[in-house]
């Protein structure tokens, strides 16, 4: 997982409330095994004018004009701005991998579903809780000024505006130690990888018929 220190993005608005996760990545694309590969079908059903199925080439789409990521001004956008109730639906797991996998590595909103929220921070993403009013205003920031940008210092938990101004926010320790250190929950326990290592030897010796396969 990407460490996140200090992030300096494009914003892109997305004006909606109640976002789900199958808005976020369809059903459909639920069914390949791997990790990897969602950033193409990230808000598919919007995004584009016709049905995406798994393994289709994004270049042979057709994109739908009117869809915020699709607007030439919001190329490349990395922070992604949201209204309350962000990610809300099933809890699938894959939404975050998206989000993450399109590029973005930040997320601004009043609030979030539970789940997918702690997804976020699984992933390598932050989500960051708002005041309602200071979305609003971040979101009238973005329209008015093309090329608008957020710079987002985690360990100082503040968000720099562009005129300078600072907007702190708050995270949870343990969470903020995992993104500030880029530890999964696989990183967090391969950091005691030496004493897992030294308990299996100890029990092999102990117990060394453990070490056999019974075979059926």
């Amino acid at each position: 997982m990407n460490k996140f220190t200090v992030h300096k993005g494009l914003v892109v608005p997305m004006d909606r409330e109640n976002v789900d996760t199958d808005a976020i990545i369809p059903k459909q694309f639920l069914k390949s095994i791997r990790k990897t590969g969602f950033g193409p079908n990230l808000f598919d059903e919007w995004r584009y004018l016709d049905k995406g199925e798994p393994g289709q080439d994004p270049l042979s789409r057709k994109p739908n004009p009117e869809f915020v990521l699709n607007q030439p001004r919001y190329e490349g956008a990395s922070v992604l701005l949201a209204r309350k109730n962000f990610g809300c639906g099933s809890s699938r797991e894959h939404a975050p991998w998206a989000i993450e996998q399109y590029g973005f590595r930040a997320l601004i909103a009043p609030s979030y579903a539970d789940i997918f929220f702690n997804n976020c921070f699984k992933n390598g993403l932050l989500p960051i809780v708002l005041p309602e009013i200071t979305v609003s205003q971040l979101f009238d920031e973005v329209f008015a000024f093309p090329g608008y940008q957020l710079t987002i210092d985690l360990e100082r938990q503040v968000i720099v505006k562009p005129q300078g101004e600072e907007i702190p926010f708050d995270v949870q320790p343990f969470r903020k130690y995992c993104l500030l250190n880029g530890l999964d929950d696989i990183g967090l326990t391969l950091r005691h990888k030496d004493k897992i290592a030294a308990f299996e030897a100890e029990r092999l010796a102990t117990k060394p018929w453990l070490a056999h396969t019974m075979v059926v």
